[in-house]
């Protein structure tokens, strides 16, 4: 029996598990790329605003590096895709670390590829069925998004480009959670390895862009963007990726051939022979997995405040013409643009606050799913007990991230200013005023849990359709009736505008119902089997 024996099989398995996922995540970033490139057309149709705005963006540091740099100024495809370049690489790579580790390490931690390979199955049959599916979904990723762009008006080199940035550091960072994953014994500890050198590569690609450029080169973000997309592309510079991502594949074979089924090459660390005191409860014990998570979300909240802060007053050196002025305040205040600014990132931080306290539901569903909630119940654990760790821990890792934004965009922004007391009171509020919208999509998710459990994947179909509306609903002119599904469109302008306040214990009040429905359906229905 050859070692690759039953690949095709669990292809095509991996494919059908992934049949949600995929799509949603491709035509996101098609229609995302498209939409951009539609909407700098718009605010930036003469070549002098358009030369103005890039150089603006050049020359703040802080705005180079959190989006990195726009190598040609008078190309109008070079401006759109300023904040997908290198952050949209990202998520794409996001995506296919979380399926290489599911179709692999998941599958050993929960015993399932063990029952397989004790039939036909290959040593190596998962790990390449899983590669195959990484690479398809960033095949067609790629070319979604360069069709997109295409239909969008952008020449056609430069958007190829951009898909062949997306996809090969997709593919690179797949490869680099193929390696995580015959180190580590858990499907945390590979996915939270995978994911810190995702970071790190971030961080690389942002420190080099701003100061030492060769920094960029040691990073596969930093990759992506030297193709420089719209700006002369450097088309050598895809052979990077690829040479990375093939030697990281056969390390990751070659581990693979040194261990055995269900165990990771990291020694396990015993932990000690008594619980401590803050084991004592099961919510001790949620606590104890997720306090890591929670501080590394806080952290990245309060170094995305900082940097909000320290762009809002420069705001207006690119943005000073008429179109995107009044595109910035339609999209997010009415007093200045710098308020309207605020306001439009907190928005934005709060849909993805939004992610975590829906995650935190989907996982004690994994958990039901993997048949470690049976035991828990079967002690002194209520159902209504084990739920509701989950929702404080949804409700308090939304809370603390947004609280972390606030504080530390005005403390930036209040150093400039002057006045660093009264900039953290009114930016702490206007990050906390997103909460009650998060706690409506946390509501539906435990809804969701605890009435129709096999339908909980929905919850990332609306969050989907609610970035998309969000994202491009004005530049579109889609409906009202249509924008007001969203429980963001609710929500005040803070701090540009208090229209809307009204409006929060509404929102509060359905976030309860939500819960109510939840905890209850959860009381009554049976334990997955």
């Amino acid at each position: 029996m050859s070692t690759m024996t039953g690949t095709g099989v669990l292809f095509r398995l991996a494919l059908r598990r992934e049949r949600l996922r995929v799509p949603l995540w491709t035509l996101a970033c098609a229609a995302t790329t498209a939409g951009a490139a539609a909407a700098t057309a718009d605010l930036y149709p003469s070549q002098r605003e358009l030369t103005v705005f890039a150089e603006a963006v050049n020359a703040v540091p802080a705005l180079v590096a959190f989006y990195g740099r726009i190598y040609d100024p008078t190309s109008l495809g070079a401006a759109a895709v300023l904040k997908l370049t290198g952050f949209g690489a990202a998520l794409v790579a996001l995506l296919l670390i979380i399926m290489v580790i599911r179709h692999t390490r998941a599958e050993e931690e929960s015993g399932r590829l063990d029952l397989l390979g004790s039939g036909v199955l290959g040593r190596h049959a998962s790990l390449a069925a899983a590669l195959a599916v990484t690479a398809v979904t960033g095949l067609v990723l790629g070319i979604l998004t360069a069709g997109g762009l295409v239909a969008a008006g952008l020449p056609l080199a430069g958007s190829v480009a951009l898909g062949a940035g997306w996809m090969t550091a997709g593919w690179a960072f797949g490869a680099i959670a193929a390696v995580t994953a015959q180190l580590c014994r858990s499907t945390r500890l590979a996915t939270g390895i995978a994911g810190a050198v995702l970071g790190l590569a971030y961080l690389l690609r942002a420190i080099g862009d701003s100061g030492p450029e060769w920094l960029s080169w040691l990073s596969p973000i930093g990759w992506a963007q030297q193709i420089r997309p719209f700006a002369g592309e450097r088309w050598w510079v895809v052979a990077l990726p690829l040479a990375f991502a093939s030697v990281l594949v056969l390390i990751a074979v070659r581990l693979s051939d040194r261990r055995d089924i269900g165990a990771g090459l990291l020694a396990d660390r015993a932990g000690p022979a008594h619980a401590g005191r803050g084991l004592r409860s099961s919510g001790d014990l949620l606590w104890r997995l997720n306090r890591a998570g929670l501080l590394a979300w806080t952290a990245v909240y309060l170094v995305l405040g900082l940097v909000i802060g320290n762009l809002a007053n420069g705001i207006g050196k690119f943005l000073d013409n008429p179109r995107a002025e009044q595109l910035i305040l339609a999209l997010g205040g009415e007093k200045a643009l710098s308020d309207a600014f605020f306001a439009l990132e907190f928005g934005v931080a709060g849909v993805v606050a939004a992610v975590y306290a829906m995650s935190a539901l989907t996982h004690l569903h994994a958990e039901e799913e993997a048949l470690r909630v049976d035991p828990l119940l079967t002690s002194s654990v209520s159902r209504t007990r084990l739920l509701t760790g989950y929702l404080v821990l949804a409700i308090a890792g939304s809370a603390l991230p947004m609280l972390a934004a606030g504080l530390g965009a005005g403390l930036a922004a209040g150093l400039q200013t002057g006045r660093p007391g009264a900039e953290i009171g009114r930016l702490t509020a206007a990050a906390l005023v997103q909460l009650p919208a998060v706690w409506v999509l946390a509501g539906l998710a435990c809804a969701l849990f605890g009435l129709f459990p096999s339908k909980l994947g929905l919850i990332w179909v609306v969050l989907v359709a609610i970035v998309v509306v969000g994202e491009f609903g004005v530049l579109f002119g889609v409906p009202q009736v249509v924008l007001n599904l969203s429980p963001f469109t609710h929500l005040p302008n803070l701090p540009g505008s208090t229209e809307g306040m009204t409006s929060i214990p509404w929102l509060v009040l359905v976030a309860c119902a939500l819960l109510a429905a939840g905890v209850a359906g959860f009381r009554r229905r049976d334990i997955a089997a």
